[in-house]
């Protein structure tokens, strides 16, 4: 299948032919049934006959280009309209009736606050002229009016309030919030690229519209990315501010697969500048090595990393509720645990060339043993909990 995709160069184009190059080169092995050929990419910079070309051998187009910041209101139409009115016209002309996906906007509904913008009439525009065209051809027309995207790769101080607060947020630089009340609808970019997936295996998700509000239906005459997230501006400032504060609090927020704060929390990193893609780390050492916490979660426990000197023993304690997995990842260690209240020692060999996980469990003392003479012993632990100094669970009792 040879694609078409224009406005190549911008936001959702970048993230769109990056996928798809990855699915052609065998990379993204989680659509099968796809068979990417030439992928045609055309934006502002390309020769304008090269469009004609892609127009002949494209069997999917998506019509992704288009003005939304223009100096003049007057551009919107021709920037917009026009756009696919040229694109449609050279498909016309040398008869080729493959699918045309196009990206509109919510704006383009022209009622409420979207009522008289130019922007919105020229996008509502640009979708007549695609039913039209499909109407007229018997092309399939897959239009879909998308509501804020956010993502990855996405222009701070352009046309999206999460790009800027991201980059803003990222280098201590100020942001403004009006109205902390305000709800957006947001879309992320990997959730569309999806779905444009989907619209390539003629699995699109149509909709309808009661007034902006998106209504998934399998007859409606628009097309839809099934999942978006609608949060206030306010809340979307309080998670990139704790994101912000993670190396210094190491605390990692509640982020569920497929939460708006997981998808967040990746578009946060993608703007870090390099002197904030690292960050060190509080070594607590004393003779015997080292303890370093690495992070911790709101409700998934803490991680650390223990370093112990040869023939150095640490622990030596017991927790009522707590509990730890060690991994010893470099050296060759003796872990002991004894119930409390009984004489029997659990032993565990453990060593880094046979990587195991060993239970501290609960209501037992415990220690861990360097057995070399020479290397420092290296183990990851993590705890069910974060260590909380006011209620630290943790009681003094040797093993044996």
């Amino acid at each position: 299948m040879n694609i078409l995709v224009t406005g190549a160069e911008g936001f959702v184009g970048k993230n769109l032919v990056a996928n798809l190059e990855a699915i052609r080169a065998g990379k993204n092995r989680t659509r099968p049934n796809l068979s990417i050929g030439d992928i045609y990419t055309y934006d502002i910079h390309s020769a304008p006959e090269a469009l004609d070309a892609y127009c002949a051998k494209a069997d999917f187009v998506f019509h992704l280009a288009g003005v939304n910041r223009p100096k003049d209101p007057a551009e919107f139409m021709q920037g917009n309209r026009s756009m696919v009115q040229t694109l449609l016209d050279k498909l016309e002309s040398c008869g080729n009736t493959c699918p045309v996906m196009l990206s509109s906007s919510i704006q383009a509904t022209c009622i409420g606050r979207y009522a008289e913008g130019e922007y919105g009439k020229s996008k509502r525009a640009g979708e007549e002229l695609v039913f039209a065209h499909a109407q007229n051809t018997g092309a399939k027309a897959l239009v879909y009016r998308f509501p804020n995207l956010f993502g990855k790769w996405c222009r701070p101080n352009y046309n999206s309030a999460v790009a800027t607060f991201c980059n803003n947020i990222a280098r201590d630089l100020p942001i403004t919030v009006s109205d902390p009340a305000v709800e957006l609808e947001l879309l992320y970019i990997d959730d569309l690229v999806e779905e444009m997936f989907d619209a390539l295996e003629g699995r699109e998700h149509h909709c309808t519209f009661d007034g902006t509000r998106t209504v998934l239906c399998a007859d409606g005459p628009y097309c839809a990315v099934p999942v978006t997230h609608r949060v206030t501006l306010g809340e979307i400032v309080r998670l990139l501010e704790s994101f912000r504060d993670q190396p210094q609090t190491l605390f990692m927020p509640s982020i569920p697969a497929g939460s708006f704060a997981k998808k967040l929390y990746s578009t946060y990193l993608s703007y870090l500048p390099q002197e904030k893609a690292s960050f060190p780390l509080r070594m607590n050492r004393d003779d015997r090595g080292s303890f370093t916490e690495l992070l911790k979660t709101v409700d998934c426990g803490q991680f650390s990393v223990n370093i112990s000197k040869p023939g150095i023993m640490k622990g030596q304690h017991w927790h009522n509720t707590k509990w730890e997995f060690f991994i010893v990842v470099s050296g060759h260690a003796l872990i002991q645990q004894r119930r409390i209240g009984s004489d029997e020692v659990l032993e565990f060999d453990v060593r880094s060339d046979e990587i195991r996980a060993v239970h501290m469990l609960p209501g037992y003392t415990h220690n861990i043993l360097n057995l070399s003479d020479t290397q420092d012993l290296v183990t990851l632990m993590w705890a069910n909990e974060p260590f909380d100094p006011s209620h630290p669970d943790t009681f003094f009792e040797k093993v044996q």
